[in-house]
């Protein structure tokens, strides 16, 4: 009789990496972009434009490069980040060049600065620069939880950002730009990827402490006296940034994003109110004596009733904006045919959703907030996946910056909020806007691809030999 032992190796359970999935919805994004840039030159022209060429094979070189590189250094990552990204960014494209063609921005630049310098080329080459950044974040950061070990580095990173501003000169009333030469950057849109960070960190570490109650009141369970200290320092901090560079936009989404993350991580409702509250009053405080946000207030209280007075050209941009929503109707006017550039040179940046609601109506804007929307809940899914506690943290960070984003950009344009002077993640012209989102999309696709990547299976034990008896 002899004895043949076999032993079986257990591997790990195989996962989809859904990356055909991913360049297929790639292929539909980039022909949807493609689509709306030949729409707008017939349109406007009725023929095809000259570049539509050149801008497809743009976007298809930027996209086709993205998709290899999440190929190849995150097969597991979620497959529709990346498409949701290159939709916006190209129908953004679109949009800018579509502004570029209005012959009254054209004729007031040259009335202005004596020449006219279209934007869409030069919102191409920062997409090209963004989808670098999002390479590099993808082939160098191999792991999320690196960043973990620089928290307090990138705390002072962030506060070097995000005080640089206020030595250089106010533009449109609010000092959010640094320059350096030709260039101009604005610090605060890469700062809210590097206060995640910090964020993610610090309250991975004192989350327990934070979530300890002291007494209950009202339903809610109160937080300790001592424990107040970091969301008071976060408090004082963001009013500082409103009082001194009376930049109400970067001022709600340093202090909204920390909420957000401090009730993730404790799941205690007590920190919302107190977040609530204190955003309240500190707005309220700052509104009684600072001018350019006065202005802002008014201007969304009743813009039509300050658009002949104000100087600041608030109420104007407010009011020509409302007016391009309700003559967009439900289905919108089409592809070249608003007059939302009456708005001015902003029509392209902060007001961008303008020229949406009105060419492409209620359908429109719906399709875009919902593209929007799908983008924080793959980062939100992203954060459940999850295994580590400071990738879920970093997740609803990164995707919490981006909802607050977009929320208070939207809220602004439609008259929700008062107006904050931030742009439209991808969809606005903007080099700093779309560089960083690229690099924030980057960081979420490294996360999802770490929480989805099937875990290596233990090694086989004795009790995995199988004894097979042969018999003679």
């Amino acid at each position: 009789m002899s004895v043949v032992t076999n032993t079986t190796t257990i591997g790990a359970i195989d996962a989809p990496s859904r990356r055909n999935t991913e360049l297929g919805l790639m292929a539909f994004a980039i022909g949807i972009s493609v689509f709306a840039y030949a729409n707008v030159g017939l349109a406007m022209d009725g023929k095809l434009p000259s570049g539509m060429l050149g801008y497809g094979l743009g976007l298809i070189l930027l996209g086709g490069v993205a998709h290899l590189v999440v190929r190849k250094f995150a097969p597991y990552a979620d497959p529709l980040l990346l498409p949701l990204a290159t939709l916006l960014n190209g129908l953004g494209l679109v949009l800018i060049w579509r502004l570029d063609q209005s012959p009254r921005l054209i004729q007031r630049a040259k009335t202005l600065f004596g020449a006219f310098s279209p934007d869409a080329p030069k919102q191409l080459m920062y997409s090209a620069i963004g989808v670098a950044l999002f390479v590099a974040v993808l082939m160098v950061l191999k792991d999320h939880r690196i960043l973990q070990r620089y928290t307090y580095i990138s705390m002072a990173v962030a506060l070097v950002l995000l005080i640089l501003p206020m030595f250089f000169p106010a533009v449109n009333g609010a000092k959010i730009w640094i320059s350096l030469g030709p260039f101009s950057i604005q610090p605060g849109e890469f700062a809210k990827i590097i206060i995640a960070v910090f964020f993610s960190g610090y309250l991975m570490v004192k989350r327990d402490a934070l979530a300890l109650a002291s007494r209950r009141f009202m339903g809610m369970y109160l937080p300790r006296g001592r424990d107040l200290g970091p969301i008071l320092v976060i408090w004082a901090l963001s009013i500082l940034i409103l009082v001194f560079e009376t930049d109400l936009g970067t001022s709600l989404l340093f202090f909204g994003l920390f909420v957000i993350m401090l009730y993730v991580a404790t799941e205690r409702t007590s920190w919302i109110v107190f977040g609530l509250l204190m955003s309240a009053a500190g707005a309220v405080g700052v509104a009684t004596f600072e001018p350019h946000v006065q202005s802002r207030v008014n201007a969304w209280m009743d813009p039509f009733a300050c658009y002949t007075t104000d100087t600041s050209g608030a109420c104007e941009q407010i009011a020509n904006a409302i007016m391009s929503f309700g003559s967009g109707g439900t289905l919108g006017t089409g592809w070249g045919q608003g007059n939302s550039d009456l708005i001015g040179f902003a029509a392209n940046a902060d007001f961008v959703l303008s020229t949406v609601g009105e060419e492409l109506g209620l359908a429109g804007m719906m399709a875009v907030l919902l593209i929007y929307g799908l983008i924080v809940e793959r980062g939100v899914r992203t954060a459940l996946a999850a295994r580590d506690p400071f990738g879920k943290l970093l997740a609803i960070g990164l995707s919490g910056a981006f909802a607050i984003q977009v929320f208070v950009v939207a809220g602004g344009v439609m008259g929700l909020i008062p107006l904050t002077g931030m742009t439209m993640p991808f969809l606005a012209a903007g080099g700093s806007s779309v560089i960083a989102n690229w690099a924030l999309i980057g960081i979420l696709i490294r996360i999802s691809d770490t929480a989805r990547r099937p875990a290596p299976a233990p090694a086989p034990s004795s009790d995995a030999e199988m004894t097979q008896v042969v018999r003679p």
